[in-house]
């Protein structure tokens, strides 16, 4: 029998920078659902990309003195390798950058040209260049982006526009007759209520204020409106061709089954989309879910506040499945989710740690001490047991349920039912006590037997959200992976299995004291490396300066930063220091502490220049050293100042020294 398709994506990451946790959980969200999906028999083509022109990344492009193609090739790298750290599942990776969609962005744009949907005009009004958006006055919230709350800039320029009005009251009525296509509820009311029912105006389509974009082929002067072009690619990914040439995939998975998206970019998911897919005569997606935002504990995720998490760095510190469990068990189904460092200590030691582990170890050990590892169904059934078993095989479809629903949250909480059930029926049994009663044997059995049973059940329910786990516990039980069909059914682990004489600890309980100081040294380490590298620029930058550019030697030119006021100079204290003890750093590939004699004291520093001296160069050197830092831990070593070094544009270390003999804690002024 065929399985039924099940087509969906996740909105394409915008490549300006390093996607954060915020931006990670959907890739997560999505891998969990396809994953289920696939339990649930569907045939799942689940696609995930980065969206790469528009104003935004020409301009980081220029700052950071690359092309806009070596821009998005670069941080299109770093977000496949985020997703693929994840352990998503994901069948296609587009790039609007692929030569098949850019081809097929112009062929849309021109058809749609031709049939009368886009025309030529001009465009006057306030535009926000992180959105990539036109506003009116009245749009505007305190004068500002009412998506981003940036400031808006007024532009004018020719440009093409979509005839939006023309497909509105059809829209309208679909999202009427299609209670389902918006989800949740709240993002329906707000779409029909702020933008369609007060009506619709043309949308600006076309850009010629910058270069970075799909050219509109008929009048190169232009280039597609960065929305039109990332939208697309939810058909041309699958090989959408307007001339009537489209591959079977596309025939065979459109319309997609769920677009899954943040709750901020609904309005394109739902407005702008749908209207162009009107004007293609294609069919609408059956659902777009737009999912809340994963904030930090002071709020969304910014690096202008400095409270930025990134997904490798949770994984370094908790691992991927971890991370993942986080991400997706604290996220309400219409309300912002907040992650901490603090949050996930507790989630893990509560929750993975005694919840999950302590189950899967205590289960395990006393089936390897009662009867050597050997699990034996004996039959002996008692009332006890009752609740366990039906907790059990109702599990998959409580699950399910969720999971239609798009609960994920909730399908989690539903699996960690029954392992929490589980730890209850063993202090229900009491195994340890019937182990003292030889008369108990086999009631023993059978306990340790429902146990490991129950457990199978539930890992095999946990994969798609931690599938890594999943495997690991299922290998330690010596059971097998269950379709979910097959869930409702309680007695399937084979009678005589042997589980492993070693049981693997899945996840420690961490003491959040400890995490929170790696979180400080982390940061102190960061700060320190960005500190050193820009103070050496600046000396860097000063020396060359002072050559001038008649003498033909090489000069680097760095960013300005803000000035400041010769209070704010007067705080830094610099002084002369004398090296006289220096040992590499343990644990470290680039760090080395230094014993500093400054007048009468001595403190001790840390530098990241392991790669260009060695200890023994280090001793006798007279440096100039920040000498005022407020002290900080460096790979767990703490650190009292920073000396000053100069980088070339290769990246190699100087240390600023002094040209003549100068005693250790003479003032540098």
């Amino acid at each position: 029998m065929e399985k039924e398709k099940f087509y969906m994506t996740t909105a394409i990451a915008y490549t300006s920078g390093k996607p954060h946790i915020g931006n990670t959980y959907e890739i997560v969200l999505a891998d969990a659902i396809a994953r289920f999906r696939r339990m649930q028999g569907y045939d799942v083509f689940f696609q995930t990309g980065t969206d790469e022109h528009g104003q935004k990344i020409e301009l980081k492009a220029q700052e950071a003195g690359v092309t806009p193609k070596e821009f998005v090739d670069q941080v299109s790298g770093e977000i496949k390798r985020i997703w693929d750290l994840m352990n998503t599942s994901y069948d296609k990776f587009i790039r609007t950058t692929d030569d098949y969609h850019e081809k097929q962005v112009q062929k849309i744009f021109k058809k749609l040209y031709d049939q009368g949907d886009i025309y030529k005009g001009s465009y006057e009004g306030l535009y926000c260049t992180p959105c990539e958006s036109f506003w009116t006055p009245s749009q505007l919230v305190d004068g500002k982006c009412p998506d981003c709350g940036r400031e808006v800039q007024p532009a004018k320029e020719e440009a093409y526009f979509f005839r939006m009005s023309k497909y509105a009251d059809r829209l309208i009525d679909h999202i009427n007759s299609h209670p389902e296509f918006i989800q949740p509820v709240s993002r329906k009311n707000e779409m029909m209520n702020n933008f369609l029912l007060p009506g619709l105006q043309d949308l600006c389509v076309s850009r010629t204020s910058f270069k970075w974009g799909i050219p509109v082929d008929f009048d190169p002067k232009h280039v597609v409106y960065v929305w039109l072009d990332a939208l697309t690619n939810y058909i041309t990914g699958i090989g959408y061709d307007c001339d009537g040439e489209s591959s079977d995939l596309f025939k065979k998975n459109w319309p997609a089954d769920l677009h899954l998206i943040g709750k901020d970019i609904i309005r394109f998911h739902t407005i702008y989309w749908p209207i162009f897919l009107m004007a293609l005569d294609l069919p609408l997606p059956k659902q777009v879910f737009g999912h809340p935002w994963l904030l930090q504990g002071d709020g969304k995720m910014s690096k202008s506040k400095g409270n930025v998490l990134y997904a490798d760095d949770l994984v370094d510190m908790f691992g991927v499945d971890a991370v993942r469990f986080f991400v997706l068990h604290e996220m309400p189904f219409d309300n912002d989710g907040v992650i901490t460092w603090e949050l996930m200590v507790e989630r893990i030691n509560s929750e993975l740690a005694n919840t999950l582990g302590n189950l899967v170890n205590r289960t395990i050990s006393m089936s390897n001490k009662y009867f050597g590892g050997v699990v034996n169904n004996a039959g002996v059934i008692e009332p006890v047991d009752r609740e366990l078993r039906e907790t059990a095989v109702a599990a998959a479809q409580k699950a399910s349920e969720k999971m239609d629903e798009l609960r994920v949250a909730d399908a989690i909480t539903e699996i960690f039912t029954l392992f929490k059930r589980c730890n209850k029926y063993i202090d229900e049994t009491m195994p340890w006590a019937l182990a003292k009663d030889e008369s108990k044997k086999d009631r023993l059995a059978t306990v340790l037997y429902n146990l490991v049973e129950s457990i199978s059940i539930g890992a095999c329910l946990l994969e798609p959200f931690m599938p890594e786990t999943a495997e690991k516990i299922l290998a330690q039980l010596g059971a097998k992976k269950r379709s979910l069909e097959v869930m409702n059914m309680f007695g399937l682990y084979q009678s005589g299995t042997k589980v492993t004489d070693k049981p693997e600890i899945l996840f420690a309980r961490l003491d959040v004291n400890e995490v929170l100081a790696k979180v400080e040294e982390k940061k102190a380490a960061e700060a320190a490396g960005s500190t050193a590298g820009t103070a050496g620029n600046t000396e860097g930058a000063a020396g060359a300066g002072s050559d001038g550019a008649d003498s033909g030697k090489a000069v680097i030119d760095i960013e300005p930063k803000a000035e400041i006021t010769f209070e704010d100079f007067e705080k830094l204290q610099f002084q002369v220091g004398e090296i006289i003890a220096c040992e590499a750093v343990k644990k470290s590939k680039k760090l080395l502490c230094s014993q500093v004699r400054i007048g009468s004291q001595v403190k001790q520093i840390v530098s990241g220049i392991k790669a260009h001296y060695t200890p023994e160069e280090m001793v006798g050197k007279k440096v100039m050293v920040v000498v005022n830092l407020k002290p900080a831990k460096l790979a767990g070593v703490l650190s009292e100042g920073m000396i000053l070094c100069a980088e070339d544009a290769d990246g190699n270390l100087a240390l600023m020294m002094p040209d003549k003999d100068m005693p250790a804690g003479a003032e540098i002024c």
